[in-house]
């Protein structure tokens, strides 16, 4: 029987009501939140008034809470109240994936120089155990690749334009109404949200640290009734999929693009706001796993589970980290993509290595090839405001051969095809 926590929980939006619903409606494991740290002093709360505080050093000072529970949505803020808890010798529990994957270096060094545990399984994939799953079952084995769909929010959106063929404002603001989709859903719509999630599963996975603004986020605000025209034809469907990838030179490329499914894929099926991940193990093969990505309850749950490790001593152990399982990080890498392009000054911005398919229409372009991650994330800021629309058309990251292709060599690729 482990040890019953005294709590002291920031933040009492959906989560944090998820969290006293569900630490209540428990049978197993029992703690106790001392205050609940709040800042809308005009909100009605569902919750005795002595609980409440407006002082967050009333929470972090004292000495009867054993876990600071971290579940805002300001991540400036986040990282100051976690790190101080960190610093104050107190064990903390978030679900804040921004805060985390900015400031990952940090966090990892604190906890080891004060001996405390930060755990935060509910940051990534809602219910799915997704980070104890890579610390416990797979500390020792090799990984090749972690994928899937990291973000309830598009995947409902997607879902919606592919299956009901909504056009992509309509499946937002649907999104919107019921609840899945924030007011402004910047950072789930153009893969913020699912590339932080990445960079802390690169973490567990392959064991490195990465820098948030190396990796590429592209998301679906482009998304256009012409793509969606083409992916039904082909039979696939959209997803908005990170890509974590070992590679033939140890180095590991981390990347968040759309992506056509065929219907031979476990991901094919994930739909609405639930989400799926697939780990591919040197030795085990490959695993699924599925489940719901948000909402109140299943974060909760999430957030339960690492307050009742707690309880019993857990900590992360960063093997991989330790033992330094990969070489680094790399967007030096070739990709498959289908473009969605208005005229030829964009290809000659885009500049692919090679070229499978492309039709010009009147209203209408496309190009399907390959090209370099690194050519996308310097380029990310054209494609937006050009409105171009990016996806993968498989899940293959190789390693760049060094020989860009030549004007001369890309205009007769573009002429045979």
């Amino acid at each position: 029987m482990g040890k019953k926590l005294k709590i002291g929980l920031f933040g009492f939006g959906c989560v944090g009501q998820g969290l006293y619903y569900v630490l209540n409606n428990s049978t197993g494991f029992k703690a106790d939140i001392v205050k609940i740290g709040v800042k809308d002093k005009t909100k009605k709360r569902t919750v005795s008034k002595s609980l409440i505080t407006y002082d967050k050093n009333e929470i972090l000072d004292n000495p009867e809470i054993d876990v600071i529970v971290e579940l805002i949505d300001d991540a400036a803020e986040a990282f100051k109240i976690v790190s101080t808890a960190l610093k104050n010798g107190k064990h903390v529990v978030t679900a804040n994936k921004k805060m985390l994957a900015l400031h990952l270096q940090e966090l990892y060094e604190l906890q080891l120089k004060h001996n405390v545990s930060l755990l935060y399984e509910a940051s990534a994939c809602g219910s799915i155990p997704i980070i104890r799953s890579l610390e416990e079952y797979f500390d020792n084995e090799e990984l090749e690749k972690v994928t899937g769909i990291f973000n309830g929010t598009t995947n409902y959106i997607l879902t919606k334009t592919i299956n009901e063929n909504l056009s992509y404002p309509v499946a937002l603001k649907q999104a919107q109404e019921k609840g899945f989709a924030e007011t402004d859903p910047t950072s789930d719509v153009e893969g913020f949200d699912a590339k932080y999630k990445a960079v802390i599963i690169s973490l567990h996975a392959f064991g490195l640290i990465i820098n948030a603004d190396d990796v590429l986020n592209i998301g679906i605000t482009t998304l256009h009734e012409n793509d969606i025209k083409y992916t039904s034809e082909k039979g696939y469907k959209i997803k908005l999929t990170p890509i974590i990838q070992r590679l033939a030179n140890n180095k590991v490329s981390v990347f968040v693009a759309p992506r056509f499914i065929k219907d031979t894929n476990q991901l094919f099926n994930v739909d609405n706001e639930f989400n799926g991940v697939i780990v591919e193990g040197k030795f085990s093969g490959e695993q699924f796993l599925q489940g719901r990505g948000a909402g109140s309850y299943p974060t909760g749950a999430a957030v339960l589970s690492d307050i009742s490790a707690l309880s019993h001593g857990y900590k992360y152990e960063f093997k991989k980290h330790v033992q330094k399982h990969a070489e680094g990080f790399t967007n030096d890498v070739i990709i498959d993509i289908y473009l969605r392009y208005n005229t030829t000054s964009d290809l000659e911005k885009l500049k692919f290595t090679e070229v499978s398919e492309k039709y010009t229409g009147t209203n209408y372009n496309y190009i399907v090839g390959k090209i370099n991650l690194q050519t996308l994330l310097t380029e990310r800021n054209f494609i937006l405001k050009n409105k171009l629309f990016i996806s993968l058309v498989n899940d293959i990251v190789t390693l760049n051969n060094g020989k860009p292709i030549t004007k001369a060599s890309l205009k007769k690729q573009l002429i045979n095809n």
